[in-house]
């Protein structure tokens, strides 16, 4: 027998199905997962707000991370560097994605201090720095679901993630396995820290990756699961 031959074919064998297996057990993973939670509907859209290019910055048939940044931009340089390295790096590729950074009117010199400092040279062409009255901010933010408010420059560490259809998406229950175990009460994600990277990197990645596979799979006709909505579980609950 020749050992030699028989140790090249086992070797190519093994190169050749390693790929498949791997295929297999990742198929069902991206066909059945659980699509992200619609914890509030009707975000209000951007209408009225300003920004530096020509072209109208809208939340409508975008999937947009939006940050509030306030009056004092540069006081805010954690939260849109992490946004940037951790968020807008990694997604700037999918289709339809945005970073949208709400800044009051008669900040624009220092929003665009900050989009220099934050930019290295890099391309921000889906990172929009956009401007609206204080009151306007004030509507869009109170639209949100959110358990802060905004402090005294209209400013938030967290961050929202909103959908084509002006949705805010996030996690109606955000408990861990061992808090579920312990019968834990249920608390939910509806907003993402921006200054904690590991929240970030953790569960505001995933939860993007997992709306961009949802809009992925409807675009070719092979999504059918319904996406919780808060108001849903919220009538299940009455209910019962």
């Amino acid at each position: 027998m020749n050992y030699k031959k028989v140790g090249i074919y086992s070797i190519l064998g093994v190169l050749f199905f390693l790929p498949v297996t791997f295929l297999l057990f990742l198929y069902p993973a991206t066909h059945n997962y659980t699509p992200l939670d619609i914890v509030n509907e009707n975000v209000f859209d951007l209408e009225g707000f300003t920004s530096r290019g020509e072209d109208k910055i809208l939340l409508q048939d975008h999937i947009t991370v939006l940050s509030f940044l306030g009056s004092t931009p540069m006081e805010r340089l954690t939260v849109a560097s992490n946004l940037k390295e951790l968020v807008y790096d990694k997604f700037k590729g999918f289709k339809k994605f945005q970073v949208v950074l709400l800044v009051p009117k008669g900040s624009e010199a220092d929003a665009e201090t900050l989009r220099k400092e934050i930019s290295l040279y890099q391309d921000l062409r889906f990172l929009h720095v956009v401007y609206g009255t204080p009151e306007l901010i004030k509507v869009v933010f109170n639209s949100l679901k959110h358990n802060e408010t905004l402090d005294t420059t209209l400013a938030s560490d967290n961050v929202f993630i909103i959908d084509k259809d002006l949705n805010q998406r996030g996690r109606i229950d955000d408990r861990t396995d061992n808090e579920i175990e312990k019968n834990a009460e249920v608390y939910g994600l509806n907003a993402y820290n921006c200054i904690e990277v590991a929240t970030i990197k953790n569960k505001m990645s995933e939860d993007l990756r997992i709306v961009f596979t949802e809009y992925r799979q409807k675009r070719k006709g092979e999504f059918n699961t319904d996406t919780r909505r808060a108001s849903d579980i919220k009538s299940s609950d009455e209910k019962n």
